[in-house]
């Protein structure tokens, strides 16, 4: 199922041992598309202090309650190194936080959790993981807020067609499935959708997005409705109406080769 990134923020993050606190925002790997850390401030127990979650520490997840279970304690929290939220969070102190809570680096993998795999597995082979980590050492994290993308402007192959107004996540990879795009300020229109896969580039200093599509065929696209379930079904008509290929099709193929790299089916 996906979600708005709307509807997870605030969002309570309780370790085994009481409430952490809640989401406030979300670092995301703006290469795989993927949330790596949440934001979370914590409450007074903490002093208000901002921390970062990794998505593979959660244990069960309680949606209609709106809490995520992790499994970590509050006393580890309290000793986690101390990371500046408001500032770019390196490679350094990813190492350090990884290293702390004992979970392995997400980077210098095959699949860089897109492939609908668990967040931990790489799908190489094993002698094969630290050399590639090795290579992706002091590779620029990509971490971007998700709150901070909000309102970029979205350029199609032949003018502005829109801006970003949400982000819908995967529940079970935590993967960007898409980008809502707000048209109305263009069209009378609506808000239709954007899949990380169709960007071309992001200009971080203009504040926009451009994208491999033309301003027609994005107007004539199947408009989004928040109230209405995306379904399987609304998915396909949207690939299909740009000729694009799912996501889910792709994530199919690519786990058919890491567990079975002779499957060319």
């Amino acid at each position: 199922m996906l979600r708005s990134m709307q509807d997870l923020k605030d969002y309570t993050i309780a370790a085994t041992d009481g409430d952490i606190g809640e989401v406030k925002d979300f670092y995301f790997d703006n290469e795989a598309w993927v949330i790596r850390y949440f934001i979370v401030e914590t409450g007074a127990w903490f002093f208000s202090r901002k921390v970062l979650i990794t998505p593979s520490s959660i244990q069960r997840p309680e949606w209609e309650q709106r809490r995520l279970q992790v499994a970590i304690t509050q006393e580890q929290v309290k000793n986690s190194p101390d990371i500046d939220t408001d500032k770019p969070v390196s490679r350094q102190h990813e190492r350090q936080y990884l290293n702390y809570y004992g979970y392995p680096y997400y980077w210098g993998g095959a699949n860089m959790w897109s492939a609908g795999l668990d967040p931990g597995s790489f799908g190489l082979p094993e002698g094969e993981v630290e050399e590639a980590r090795a290579r992706h050492e002091d590779d620029d994290p990509h971490l971007r807020s998700c709150k901070a993308i909000i309102g970029y402007h979205i350029n199609a192959t032949d003018g502005a067609v829109g801006h970003v107004e949400s982000l819908l996540i995967n529940e079970e990879t935590w993967a960007i499935q898409y980008l809502v795009i707000n048209t109305s300020h263009w069209w009378i229109g609506h808000n239709v959708l954007i899949a990380p896969e169709w960007i071309d580039e992001i200009s971080w200093a203009d504040r926009s997005v451009t994208v491999d599509l033309d301003c027609a065929s994005i107007k004539a696209s199947p408009p989004f409705e928040s109230s209405q379930q995306l379904n399987r079904e609304r998915e396909s008509n949207l690939y299909e109406h740009y000729g694009r290929v799912g996501y889910w099709q792709v994530e199919t193929l690519v786990a058919r080769q890491v567990f079975d790299p002779e499957d060319n089916t």
